[in-house]
């Protein structure tokens, strides 16, 4: 059973960076769409950023994190990567990572993370 594997959260202060990748341990067949969503306390899951299978370039983000956040293809064939840049406290929550393949529709168990002073 193929699984996301995720890395990359902690514990930051505002202004900081961190960066998330998030590798599928086996094959997703073809890639459809890979992105990434985040949970913060006592809210519903919400859309982070993504890109389609035009890869970088067809990338999208949600207003709260355009311009903060930049989302790519990692250096394996099946792994995405959030950069995050000049976090913000409400940026706070859990990060859960998302591919869609011809395989199947697979998520992350997501990771925390945390921007506070």
């Amino acid at each position: 059973q193929v699984e996301l594997v995720e890395s990359g959260g902690g514990l930051v202060q505002p202004g900081d960076s961190l960066r998330l990748s998030c590798a599928a341990s086996g094959s997703v067949g073809k890639i459809f769409a890979m992105g990434w969503f985040r949970q913060a306390p006592g809210k519903q899951r919400e859309w982070v950023a993504g890109m389609g299978r035009r890869g970088d370039s067809d990338a999208k983000y949600a207003d709260t994190v355009k311009g903060r956040f930049t989302v790519s293809g990692g250096n394996g064939e099946n792994t995405v990567v959030l950069q995050m840049n000049s976090l913000k406290p409400e940026d706070t929550g859990l990060y859960i990572c998302n591919i869609r393949g011809g395989l199947g529709d697979f998520w992350g168990q997501g990771m925390q993370v945390t921007v506070s002073s």
